[in-house]
């Protein structure tokens, strides 16, 4: 993705960020402040390759309500929702073609970030690309169309920050929220592979590699 000049939000989480290497949530859940920010241009730079190619949609839940996080896929499998359900496809259902490649330093990010989280052996074939522009959010949901459930999730914030919702394993569990910054990285599996999270509604303001919104990318191991 281009940079973009504006005016930029300060990040207010960037000082507790910086403070530590590993943030523990609780057993098998971390944040890993800044892990990505060495390869965050590059990682853009993809990005807009991938989106060249499957551009960003508004998907539809099965409940009928369009989210307001706009998305694309990369990899050989690519999340996607309709009325008729949720599902991962080989195909992208705009195009018909095969999603684009999952590029080699979005993989390479993914597969060291779940080693340091305590995961070994990770090797995505999903990557979710959410774009956030204000107001936009996710609410708390469960991520279980995976085959293996035993594989756990990489999501990584670029552009803007926001805040992370982290609940337990029942949707009526408390739940904290975790600011993240540029660069952040949040994994989860083993005995809070199946938490219940979201992303608070976006707060307006620009960041100078993404503009207006903030870019999220989830890895999964889908097959």
């Amino acid at each position: 993705m281009r940079a973009e000049r504006c005016a930029a939000t300060p990040d207010l989480f960037a000082a507790a960020a910086d403070a530590q290497d590993t943030v523990p949530l609780e057993p098998g859940a971390v944040v890993l402040p800044g892990l990505a920010l060495p390869q965050a241009e590059q990682l853009l730079h993809d990005v807009a390759g991938v989106l060249a190619q499957a551009p960003l949609r508004h998907l539809v839940t099965p409940g009928g309500y369009t989210m307001s996080v706009a998305m694309s896929n990369c990899g050989p499998l690519g999340w996607t929702s309709d009325i008729t359900g949720y599902r991962y496809t080989a195909t992208d259902p705009l195009s018909g073609r095969p999603w684009p490649a999952l590029p080699a330093a979005m993989a390479t990010l993914a597969r060291q970030a779940a080693a340091r989280a305590g995961f070994d052996g990770f090797t995505p074939d999903a990557c979710l690309i959410n774009q956030y522009s204000a107001g936009a959010r996710l609410s708390l949901h469960q991520d279980r169309d995976e085959h293996d459930l035993r594989q756990p999730i990489v999501s990584v914030s670029l552009g803007l920050p926001a805040v992370f919702l982290w609940g337990g394993a029942r949707r009526s569990a408390p739940v904290r929220r975790i600011p993240l910054s540029h660069g952040d990285v949040v994994v989860w599996g083993g005995p809070a592979r199946l938490h219940y999270h979201g992303v608070l509604a976006l707060k307006g303001g620009c960041h100078p590699l993404t503009g207006e919104h903030r870019i999220n990318l989830t890895f999964r191991c889908a097959s």
